[in-house]
């Protein structure tokens, strides 16, 4: 295995000259920030425990920061990019400055929360700085697309990764948190200060660890109709289940039923609940709610 030369990671200086070299500018509108900082992403690499057998898929690697570490030690790395032109530029960053290991990475450009295949092996491991103005969407997305990924350490804003993180009855706890906790165990697995990024962002970042249940949740429901109370709950969260489950149920009186009969009480509210308990609602759901195909 040939090794990677000491200065192969991008330093600020190296950040700013690629980006120059492009005539690239980190825009608002795709939550562009580029990490600076070698240590910074080597971090993130460990962090996310990241093995030489794993093939991990990085979503919006920018100028190449994270994907540089990540070529580093695992043994394939597929980046998606949604921007033309760091996209065209990003393999021929990683052949300049890891010549040996450009044969582990390959690049696609696009959406991420359009794409539903990757070429080469399934991954089993998504690691990534993703932007925040999409963050949860993409997270949500690639896990559900690729459920041979294992393990997830994503960067986000930190209050994103409260919210992906945060257990019921946490005042943060909502529909990130009860969608990602469908899929894995979730964990803030650290903070990220802001000089690390070019350009600086205004707010601090965090890092959310999420290792994919071995055991999905345990019911009938469909992760669509599951997802559907989870979104009707936290529609209006300051109103008990009875009454925000109402639109969902086609009554209060419906909800209340549908309540009592997964052994929640109408009086509860979504932000105590466990994707469990919400899963028990949905098998619960009345008959009404299941229309005929062409009914809709």
């Amino acid at each position: 295995m040939s090794s990677p030369t000491p200065d192969a990671l991008l330093g600020p200086a190296d950040v700013r000259e690629l980006a120059a070299a492009l005539g690239v500018r980190p825009t608002k509108q795709r939550g562009q920030n580029f990490v600076i900082d070698a240590n910074t992403v080597r971090r993130i690499v460990r962090t996310a425990d990241v093995r030489p057998e794993d093939v991990v898929v990085e979503v919006g690697p920018g100028l190449g920061s994270l994907t540089l570490a990540l070529l580093e030690v695992a043994g394939h790395v597929t980046a998606v990019e949604i921007d033309g032109v760091l996209a065209a530029a990003l393999p021929a960053t990683v052949a300049a400055r890891m010549p040996g290991r450009a044969d582990r990475f390959a690049l696609v450009h696009s959406d991420a929360l359009h794409v539903t295949e990757l070429p080469g092996p399934a991954p089993t491991a998504l690691v990534a700085n993703l932007p925040y103005n999409v963050a949860v969407p993409v997270l949500l997305h690639m896990l559900d697309t690729f459920p041979s990924i294992e393990r997830t350490l994503v960067m986000v804003q930190s209050e994103v990764a409260d919210r992906l993180s945060a257990a019921p009855g946490s005042k943060v706890y909502g529909v990130p948190s009860v969608k990602a906790a469908w899929y894995a165990d979730v964990k803030r697995a650290g903070a990220i200060g802001r000089n690390v990024f070019w350009p600086a962002p205004n707010v601090d970042s965090g890092l959310v660890s999420l290792v994919r249940r071995t055991e999905p949740v345990k019911t009938t429901a469909t992760k669509d109709e599951v997802f559907a109370v989870v979104d009707a709950a936290f529609a209006q969260r300051r109103k008990t289940l009875r009454a925000a489950l109402a639109g969902w149920a086609g009554s209060a009186a419906a909800a209340e039923a549908a309540l009592v009969a997964a052994g929640v009480s109408p009086q509860a509210r979504g932000e105590a609940l466990t994707v469990q308990e919400f899963a028990r609602i949905a098998e619960h759901a009345p008959i009404a709610e299941h229309k005929e195909p062409g009914n809709q």
